[in-house]
């Protein structure tokens, strides 16, 4: 089995794009599967692959031509819903960052971030499927004390039960289905049906979702990740 955590890379800049592809070469674990240096070049090559062959993991750059990186990601989202996404960006915001949750992306790292910063970030969005810097505790910290950014975030008609509170809480922790359902003295089929209800109650699209949601409304803390 190949344990090795397959990327593919996205930016337009070449020189960024052969320093990110030498930097991953030295790790062992690690291997670039794929790169493009535009949003449609990737699209069309990602279609060519097997499923052996497909990344786990895409690390995006957004300032490109002529489709940014959010675009494609929305793109990537709706075609590859399981494909984790790393932004890279020299603009590191807080308005960016809002807007990468609402995409579901899980991580967001500036170009400038250190060798181990990075390693670290594609290691545990592999792990954990989301990965957070000290900023963005800070920026999420943010928008859980503004009402209008945390309501423009999670448009809810309907609150979370206790029950499903307790299954956001365990997914956080990585369980799978199984487990929680053993945790919680449920069928994993109602596990799954718990699952899919949380992710209609808060609009969320994936497990990725579920994890920002739960640390924005103080039911999960980044702290225990």
């Amino acid at each position: 089995m190949n344990s090795q955590i397959k990327i593919a890379l996205i930016d337009d800049e070449q020189l960024i794009l052969e320093g990110v592809k030498m930097l991953l070469s030295n790790e062992k674990n690690i291997s670039v599967c794929l790169t493009s240096n535009n949003g449609p070049d990737f699209i069309e090559k990602l279609g060519s692959l097997s499923e052996d062959e497909f990344p786990q993991i895409a690390l995006v750059d957004v300032q490109m031509q002529p489709m940014n990186g959010f675009e494609l990601v929305e793109i990537l989202k709706e075609k590859y819903p399981d494909l984790k996404i790393i932004i890279l960006s020299s603009h590191y915001k807080t308005s960016i960052l809002g807007y990468m949750v609402k995409l579901g992306v899980s991580a967001f790292l500036p170009k400038n971030s250190d060798r181990k910063t990075f390693i670290e970030a594609i290691t545990m969005v592999h792990k954990n499927g989301v990965f957070f810097t000290a900023e963005d505790h800070q920026m999420l910290f943010t928008y859980m004390n503004s009402s209008a950014k945390k309501k423009s975030l999670f448009e809810m008609d309907d609150e979370l039960s206790e029950r499903e509170k307790d299954v956001v809480k365990l997914i956080c922790q990585e369980y799978t289905n199984n487990e929680i359902g053993e945790k919680l003295f449920i069928s994993p089929r109602t596990v799954e049906s718990h699952r899919q209800r949380i992710l209609e109650k808060i609009g969320a699209k994936n497990t990725v979702g579920i994890v920002i949601y739960a640390v924005v409304n103080n039911i999960y803390s980044l702290d225990k990740m």
